[in-house]
């Protein structure tokens, strides 16, 4: 569900004509509506209602302030993985005890970080991290938090770069290792166990990769009581997928009674990370028709948007549906539709049936709130795009659009040249 729909022959997000927001801000341009970023962290969060649990939004997918605020205000935590994205959590407002840190290379200098601002709990990724972050709390004289993260050897049955699960996968310790890992963290000084985590990979459309991975984890704390060790929280990640096309993922509330069911005699804190399912369909990018060209039989859309803008089809080979803003196009055509950056990589669509654009008209690429803007760049030199909010009739900036100025901050000519 999301709150981008036609007024007749006008796209809207809620109740503004995306049209006049580009009229306003120009193009591209990321659109995001908070009505939508608010009833899917609702729809997770009373999924789980019935036992004690956070949901801990993955700052990664969008790190905007304005959407991190949102979920925050909703009564939300963050799931964060450098020290930049504590940084922006921090700044949005959030309650340092509803924070977890992953992410397999953390610094030193971003643990003392996190350490100094009192995280609930990092998510061990390795042996020697472990070691790393008992070294510098006890250099501190503190206490770090942590649960490890279990890599339980299972298929999500994703795309291969999102899968994180597998054994041969960069994230986690082994079952067996991390056994090992919470009875040497026992001992360990600075360092206090408090839970287990578990995330297996991104745009999941199926329950069953989830149950599995609960089942071996349960396994693993059983053991853990019988050692003495004693856990306060159940990290499960995130993962559960959105429909960008086809897809038919399950809806949070079903997702919510499977887990339920799963971990109903554990008596431990629920943690859950989602992001894309938060955001992703809650944003869109908007761009404009540059050109058309038509080359033995082959059809071009060229537009002001590129793969710097929106990196997921190149990357991926994912799908983004395209609407236009004003559904007035003369037919429909078979085209690629392509941006300004000079790689034949850069496509935001291939062999796809889309109106017939012609110049100036504006496309919405839907589904973009997810890593779209989160891993765009300024490749080739373009600035990176605008972001807007919209909440009911009133939008708002939300990010200022870059300017070539911005393209060279920081950089200097050597005084040798």
């Amino acid at each position: 569900m999301h709150h981008f729909q036609y007024k007749g022959k006008e796209l809207y997000a809620e109740d503004v004509a995306i049209k006049d927001i580009v009229a306003k801000v120009g193009s591209p341009v990321y659109i995001y509506s908070q009505a939508t970023l608010e009833r899917h962290f609702k729809a997770m969060d009373e999924a789980f209602a019935a036992v004690p649990h956070t949901i801990c939004y993955s700052v990664k997918a969008n790190s905007n302030l304005a959407v991190v605020k949102n979920f925050i205000n909703l009564g939300g935590g963050v799931d964060i993985v450098s020290g930049g994205e504590l940084y922006r959590a921090l700044k949005a407002g959030v309650d340092p005890q509803k924070v977890v840190y992953s992410g397999v290379g953390k610094k030193d200098d971003e643990i003392e970080y996190a350490l100094n601002t009192g995280i609930l709990m990092f998510n061990v990724e390795s042996e020697q991290e472990l070691t790393r972050i008992s070294e510098i709390a006890s250099r501190m004289g503190k206490k770090a938090g942590i649960a490890i993260r279990v890599n339980p050897d299972v298929d999500p049955q994703t795309h291969p770069y999102i899968t994180t699960g597998l054994k041969n996968a960069k994230f986690g310790i082994t079952i067996e290792r991390a056994i090992e890992e919470y009875r040497r963290a026992k001992d360990l000084p600075g360092i206090e166990i408090l839970g287990i985590d578990c995330h297996i990979g991104s745009q999941l459309t199926k329950v069953t990769p989830f149950v599995d991975a609960i089942k071996k984890l349960k396994n693993v704390i059983n053991t853990l009581k019988g050692m003495g060790i004693s856990l306060k929280y159940f990290d499960l990640g995130g993962g559960l997928g959105i429909q960008y096309n086809d897809e038919a993922p399950p809806l949070p509330a079903d997702y919510g009674t499977e887990i339920l069911a799963e971990t109903k005699d554990l008596g431990l804190h629920l943690l859950f990370e989602p992001g894309r399912n938060l955001v992703g369909n809650a944003g869109i990018l908007v761009a404009t028709c540059l050109y058309t060209k038509q080359r033995d039989e082959k059809n071009f859309i060229m537009i002001d948007a590129g793969m710097n803008d929106l990196a997921r089809p190149a990357l991926y080979g994912s799908y983004h549906g395209v609407k236009p803003v004003v559904n007035d196009q003369d037919g429909v055509i078979v085209a690629d539709i392509v941006g300004p950056i000079c790689e034949s990589g850069d496509f935001l669509a291939k062999d796809r049936e889309v109106p017939m654009f012609k110049q100036g008209d504006m496309m919405a690429f839907m589904s973009a709130g997810a890593y779209g803007f989160a891993m765009s760049s300024s490749y080739n030199s373009r600035p990176r795009v605008a972001e807007v909010m919209v909440k009911g009739d009133r939008f708002e900036v939300v990010r200022e659009r870059e300017t070539v100025e911005d393209l060279i901050k920081g950089e200097k000519v050597p005084a040798f040249l």
